[in-house]
């Protein structure tokens, strides 16, 4: 492709990303991570060290040149409102950028909270009517990964396309938990069956199907026109999964986006980090030499909101007390003093004292463990004080009698477990 031409495509899709509306929905609770949701709502849940959930869909868009964005909010959103208004706030609203918190509007009923995915937004249609968007780009607030919506863009109005779904390839045993797609070889979708006992095969292949990511573009006008059919459609759940597509594949066009590397072709990165397990491993992965999510690449960096913090500090030097870290991530305000640090991620301003051993344990901020602790394979949930000579990790049975432990035993440590009645946790 010439220089000129490679201006033209960069654009167009300028002009598209200027003309698009992002509408995250982060309202959901999130409760299969049990009791880190009890006080804040999935999206606003810490992860990589120093993020929330919502950061990477939020820079995913700041990076795909997509500046005006609607956050949806509903469950136990105070955390997630502080977040975004302490680090989102730096856009220009003289260009026309934004980013905007949606709570539920009740326009047409005054007791009506979301009822589903499309019921989000068509409570606010008469908002975004109002702002005139060529597209509108719908995400799950909830999920890691770093993509560039602006070729998933580009592809939509270049296939004429009515509604775009965004697609990863999983595994049959997989994709029962996922929206799938029957789709033919030009990407065409078919059919769309939410958590499928059978799930139909991607095209050529005998053990792999198309799931949806919950990424959407639509048409604006087309939208709006589908909100209104579904709003008076009796029995309708108001969710684009089990109600919008399906009514829509047979009539309109309705293509996959398949999500892979532009460069090597194969599957990029994607998790839902909506168990103990998938949190814990996400987080864990980061800690690899070569961490399929790289959070150090400078073309597409992850923004945050972040309180100013110290360096991580490691003290003492002595053979039974000695402060190191080794094969882990320790942020900012951290202080490892005298203490073992192993294949851990510890959030800011969390200390950790002497003679105290971690093994593949997350911290989350401003956490102190005491002296003689040894903690393996854990999560210790924001603001816990964990006792002197507190032990986790060794002994499933103890430790199912005091905290939660998953199926594939990590164990889940909270302030109200510990008998630290500290309800509220940001």
């Amino acid at each position: 492709m010439s220089a000129s031409s490679n201006q033209k495509h960069d654009h167009n899709i300028s002009h598209l990303t200027r003309n698009t509306i992002a509408l995250i929905l982060a309202g959901g609770r999130g409760s299969r991570l049990m009791n880190m949701t009890d006080w804040r709502a999935k999206p606003a849940v810490p992860f990589g060290g120093k993020f929330r959930i919502i950061d990477f869909p939020l820079s995913n868009c700041m990076n795909s040149g997509i500046r005006k964005i609607g956050v949806l909010t509903q469950y136990k959103s105070d955390s997630l409102i502080r977040h975004i208004q302490q680090g989102w706030g730096f856009l220009r609203g003289e260009f026309g950028e934004y980013v905007d918190l949606m709570p539920a509007q009740q326009r047409h009923d005054e007791n009506s909270w979301y009822e589903g995915t499309a019921d989000a937004i068509f409570q606010n249609i008469d908002i975004l009517r109002s702002r005139h968007p060529e597209h509108i780009l719908v995400l799950a607030g909830d999920h890691i990964y770093k993509m560039d919506y602006g070729a998933m863009l580009a592809d939509h109005v270049e296939k004429n396309a009515d509604l775009t779904i965004g697609c990863i390839e999983v595994s049959l045993q997989d994709a029962t938990a996922f929206g799938v797609m029957d789709v033919d070889e030009n990407r065409r979708v078919r059919a769309f069956v939410e958590k499928p006992e059978h799930p139909p095969l991607m095209p050529g292949r005998t053990d792999t199907a198309l799931a949806s990511m919950g990424i959407y573009i639509f048409n604006a006008a087309f939208l709006f026109e589908q909100l209104l059919k579904d709003a008076d459609t009796k029995g309708s759940t108001r969710d684009f999964g089990k109600d919008i597509i399906p009514a829509v594949i047979d009539k309109y066009i309705v293509n996959a986006y398949p999500f892979l590397d532009l460069q090597s072709g194969e599957q990029s990165y994607w998790r839902d980090v909506g168990t103990i397990d998938a949190y814990w491993s996400a987080n864990m992965e980061l800690i690899g030499v070569k961490p399929d999510l790289n959070l150090y690449d400078k073309t597409w960096p992850i923004w945050t909101y972040q309180a100013q913090t110290p360096p991580a500090k490691f003290v003492f030097d002595s053979d039974k007390r000695r402060g190191l870290a080794v094969d882990s991530m320790v942020s900012g305000g951290c202080v490892i003093s005298g203490a073992k640090v192993r294949h851990s991620l510890l959030f800011s301003n969390v200390r950790v004292n002497s003679y105290t051993t971690l093994q593949d344990t997350i911290v989350l901020p401003e956490v102190n463990i005491g002296r003689h602790c040894r903690i393996t394979k854990a999560i210790i949930e924001k603001g816990c004080e964990i006792p002197e000579g507190t032990v986790i990790g060794e002994n499933r049975a103890e430790d199912e009698k005091r905290f939660h432990v998953s199926p594939g035993g990590v164990v889940l440590v909270t302030p109200d477990m510990l008998g630290q009645k500290r309800h509220y946790v940001r």
